[in-house]
């Protein structure tokens, strides 16, 4: 996969090198490009944001910079039979020197990528989105600041390219790079040859299948007794079939307990006599329409 990063911070994505994305990285798993937004201003001060129409506090991202950016990353294609209407497909992008060290300075190649712009007014981000995400070649992100980005940005971007905007929560952060470095490991981690056991996501909160909308249950490892609190019995037994309904089990009781509103989701069909048990057992019994609380 490949992932373009656009920012006026490349320095906050230092942690890609590290951990199982900077191990993706090195074995080419994984190709990550960060470039400094200010590279393609012009001006002494290297402005990168103004005042808003209509008045109000704070600042916009200017539309000029971000235009140039993406003009550089991905060129439009051609107006006529005389050439492109911006850059070339091969013009240079300037060198992001606080970008990390395995930060290539040129464009990711390849297919025309999925804008992604993190922003509290898009939807939610998913597990699902995640998922989806890692599937694509290549990917785009914008990292915002300030009130935001100058919204012709992704209206033209739109014309060209797929533009998602999307959210990590109802709360407001700083800018867009927290929440690129979340997405950016929620769907690296997905990659073919990241993890060490690549099954190890089926079982994941919120992961496509049996757990789509269930939250993962506890989880325990050695020693077998630790002050005095002991491994469920079930666990040693050795007993797949059992161990698999006692990890649905809990994972029902911690939804319920956590994420209620998650248990909404299923349609009767999708609950058996012992989903059923387990949910009037927490406070939630299941009726023709679903669960209610």
């Amino acid at each position: 996969m490949k992932i373009d990063i656009v920012t006026i911070f490349p320095e906050y994505f230092a942690p890609l090198d590290i951990s199982l994305l900077g191990k993706a990285r090195r074995a080419g798993l994984l190709d990550v490009r960060v470039h400094d937004l200010r590279e393609w201003t012009h001006d002494r001060h290297r402005t990168v944001d103004d005042t808003p129409y209509g008045g109000g506090p704070g600042m916009v991202m200017k539309p000029g910079p971000w235009g140039e950016a993406l003009d550089a990353l991905v060129p439009p294609p051609p107006s006529d039979g005389l050439g492109n209407a911006g850059a070339p497909a091969d013009a240079a992008v300037p060198a992001s020197p606080g970008a990390p060290e395995r930060a290539e300075s040129g464009p990711a190649p390849g297919a025309v990528p999925r804008l992604i712009i993190p922003t509290p007014s898009g939807r939610p981000f998913t597990q699902a989105d995640a998922v989806r995400y890692a599937a694509e070649p290549r990917l785009l992100f914008a990292c915002g600041r300030y009130e935001g980005i100058d919204s012709r940005v992704a209206e033209e971007a739109r014309t060209r390219m797929p533009v998602d905007e999307v959210s990590l929560g109802d709360f407001v952060l700083a800018g867009g790079e927290v929440a690129v470095l979340v997405m950016i490991e929620a769907i690296g981690r997905l990659l073919p040859g990241v993890l060490g056991n690549a099954d190890s996501v089926a079982d994941d909160s919120f992961a496509p299948g049996a757990m789509e909308s269930l939250l993962e249950g506890p989880v325990y490892t050695k020693p077998p007794v630790w002050r005095d609190r002991p491994v469920p019995d079930v666990l040693l037994s050795g007993h797949h079939g059992a161990i698999a309904r006692w990890r649905r089990d809990e994972a029902l009781r911690r939804t319920a307990r956590h994420r209620p509103e998650l248990l909404r989701r299923f349609a009767p069909d999708d609950l058996d006599a012992r989903d059923r048990e387990v949910l009037r057992d927490a406070g939630f019994p299941v009726d023709s329409e679903g669960v209610a609380d």
